[in-house]
């Protein structure tokens, strides 16, 4: 017998009313967690935070069964309820909804503070890893980048961002607009300088990218960096009182060189001529946290060479980033050190996502692996170019990863307790919520009116 049109609005009206429930649950236990938060041990955050996901997912279950139930009485206006649910949901995570207590320490530390615009540098206390005392700028002055322009990298203009990175003393860079930079050739920074994007929306793209050589404490946050291109054959003023004769680069994103405290932290980064972020030349103390990576082949190296055994200091940290579509492999490569793989979330691969060789120690925890559909291409590892009679010593673990669509992590070595302490830097938590720790991953929207 067919419903009424009371009727059915009346059911209507009950799954709304049901999923706005669901909403303002969702809106006071966010509010809860963020007074909670900051006086929460890990393993207390840990366990309210399952306890959030558990009581929501009961809730959206039951709604789902009502829906369901009265699917019969209008299946077009129950479906176009459901999708708008969903729309609705994915909206207040871009608006910043679940950006407070979600279990990621950098993200809770300084997002939970409604005035992270007047307390920008607070940012510089909430690094975690082998880079967490990459300081930045953070003892400097404040420079604004005004110009976009790059006409001249041996005389860069004042209130350019080329200007602003090579100047000797510390300095946080922000920006007064939105803007695309096209750099002639590399930015070359200069010591103690964070490059903060947060609030605007700035990319560096479809030329030169960004060279960090034999400097430290260098913070880079918040900016879309994408279709870099080698540059090169040319003059580049690395300091007020230097330039020198630049030769071609690769066309990395990111390229560290001989450096050492490093934060690359909630970047968007894509479509390189080479990596996304390079690290070698005995660089170490890095961390690479919260940035999404998507359309690329060789993501991320992490070592100059087999034969180039100053990078047997190298200690990185790799956390919370989001490893997305159209990725092929290096996610990292690594080579001679120590580095640690942490609560990331790994959706795409074409090929492999861990690879190296020479004997790098690799501490896979808490990481979510989602193999592709390729029957020959499920395993995370790869061992580059090297006999299983070598690279069987090599430690390689996996404690606490989520292996999905058959994704499998082929470990090696006898796990020397000291070998694994060099390449620990952070309690990882459970591979559960890395959803939740990366759901920011990337280029945050903090655009004037909205909660980052």
């Amino acid at each position: 017998m067919a419903s009424s049109p009371s009727a059915k609005k009346w059911v209507v009206s009950v799954c709304s009313i049901m999923l706005l429930a669901v909403v303002i649950v969702v809106g006071v236990v966010a509010s809860v967690r963020k007074f909670e938060a900051s006086n929460l041990s890990d393993a207390e955050l840990e366990k309210l935070q399952s306890l959030h996901n558990s009581t929501m997912a009961a809730r959206l279950e039951e709604v789902e069964a009502a829906l369901a139930e009265h699917a019969v009485d209008d299946p077009e206006e129950i479906a176009s309820m459901v999708a708008m649910s969903i729309k609705n949901s994915t909206e207040r995570r871009k608006l910043g909804f679940f950006s407070c207590g979600t279990g990621n320490p950098i993200d809770d530390c300084w997002r939970c503070d409604p005035n992270w615009q007047k307390n920008r540098k607070r940012l510089a206390d909430c690094g975690i890893g082998f880079g967490r005392n990459a300081i930045g700028g953070r003892d400097g002055r404040y420079y604004v980048v005004t110009d976009s322009s790059d006409d001249d990298p041996v005389n860069p203009r004042p209130g350019t961002l080329r200007h602003a990175v090579i100047q000797d003393q510390p300095l946080w860079i922000v920006f007064k607009r939105d803007m695309v930079i096209t750099l002639k050739q590399e930015l070359i920074m200069n010591s103690f300088k964070t490059i903060d994007a947060r609030g605007v929306n700035v990319h560096i793209a479809n030329r030169a990218c960004i060279t960090i050589q034999f400097v430290t404490n260098i913070i880079i946050h918040g900016l879309h960096i994408h279709d870099c291109k080698p540059t090169g054959n040319a003059m580049v003023r690395s300091s007020p009182s230097h330039y020198g004769w630049r030769t071609m680069a690769d066309g990395d994103a990111i390229s560290i060189f001989g450096s050492s405290h490093i934060w690359v932290d909630h970047n968007s980064l894509s479509n390189c001529a080479d990596g996304l972020v390079d690290a070698v030349m005995g660089s170490t103390a890095i961390t690479i946290s919260n940035n999404y990576f998507t359309h690329h082949n060789e993501v991320m190296l992490l070592g100059h060479s087999d034969s180039y055994v100053r990078d047997k200091q190298m200690q990185v940290t790799i956390a919370y980033n989001h490893f997305g579509e159209g990725l092929i492999q290096r996610m990292p490569r690594c080579r001679h050190g120590y580095f640690h793989v942490v609560n990331n979330d790994y959706t795409h691969w074409e090929m492999y996502a861990i690879g190296g060789s020479a004997s790098p120690t690799i501490n896979s925890q808490g990481n979510r692996y989602l193999a592709p559909l390729n029957p020959f291409a499920k395993e995370v590892t790869k061992r580059v170019e090297t006999a299983e009679y070598q690279w069987k010593g090599w430690n390689w673990r996996s404690e606490g990863d989520l292996m999905l669509n058959g994704a499998y992590f082929t470990p090696s070595g006898a796990g020397a307790s000291a070998s694994y302490a060099r390449a620990s830097s952070l309690g990882a938590k459970s591979s559960s919520m890395v959803a939740t720790m990366t759901s920011g991953a990337g280029v945050l929207d903090c655009r004037r009116g909205r909660t980052c």
